[in-house]
């Protein structure tokens, strides 16, 4: 496979790369290049080229893909445009589930966009951030990839807690919770402790901060969890 998202920006082929993909339109849908989502469909203008090239975190996709197996049910805490939800619908297959969890009104716009075009009948979508508690808090709109939870933010959104949805029985347990929420970490593990402590899901979690890290990481050995096989800095992978 080759890692076109290595290619630095400032270099010569990275310039003259990144020049001829912003020729292709943006409401163009092709399918992806490689990896494990090739041939799936993809519009080009929902977020980096990466995506497309199948490029785009892929230590932490292949990571994702030893972990996930067929009939998982997954967690997407943050799906933002929906990479890792058709990532995650494909490894779990048709007997597998995945619940993908997006407040942002554009990222769930090509959200469910994605999911329509390829045909995903394992998906179900949840517009509401994940917190500790649920409610209605205020979203920072920024770039759609960092955009978070903040009281800064003019945008009001639904907030809801995994435990309280597992427990009126609106999602399955998760066999795997991927987390990835710009800042909101803490709270999302916060709000599913119960969950943690039941059903012992595998954490596949993206940190922002050392100090988050750190945090996550304490929370995660108190619950009797251990970190496994991760050397990247911005992920934690926890399991029991």
């Amino acid at each position: 496979m080759i890692n076109f998202s290595a290619i630095s920006q400032d270099s010569l082929l990275g310039k003259f790369l990144r020049g001829i993909l912003k020729l292709i339109p943006k409401n163009a849908v092709l399918p992806i290049l490689q990896g494990k989502l090739k041939g799936k469909k993809w519009i080009i203008g929902s977020g980096v080229f990466g995506y497309w090239l199948g490029t785009y975190e892929l230590e932490k996709q292949k990571l994702f893909g030893k972990i996930v197996k067929k009939g998982d049910v997954v967690y997407d805490v943050g799906a933002h445009v929906g990479f890792y939800t058709l990532l995650a619908a494909e490894l779990v297959g048709p007997n597998g589930k995945v619940f993908a969890f997006e407040p942002l009104p554009r990222n769930i716009f090509y959200l469910k966009k994605h999911i329509k075009i390829n045909k995903c009948n394992n998906v179900e979508i949840i517009e509401a951030a994940v917190s500790d508690k649920e409610g209605e808090t205020n979203f920072l709109e920024s770039e759609s990839t960092t955009s978070r939870l903040d009281q800064k933010g003019s945008l009001k959104v639904k907030t809801v807690s995994l435990d309280n949805l597992w427990r009126e029985g609106k999602v399955l347990p998760p066999d795997l919770i991927k987390i990835d929420v710009e800042g909101a970490e803490l709270e999302v593990l916060k709000g599913a402790k119960d969950l943690i402590e039941t059903k012992k899901p595998t954490i596949f979690l993206s940190v922002h901060t050392k100090d988050i890290r750190k945090k996550c990481h304490q929370f995660l050995m108190m619950n009797g969890y251990n970190l496994d096989g991760s050397t990247e800095d911005d992920l934690l992978i926890a399991k029991k």
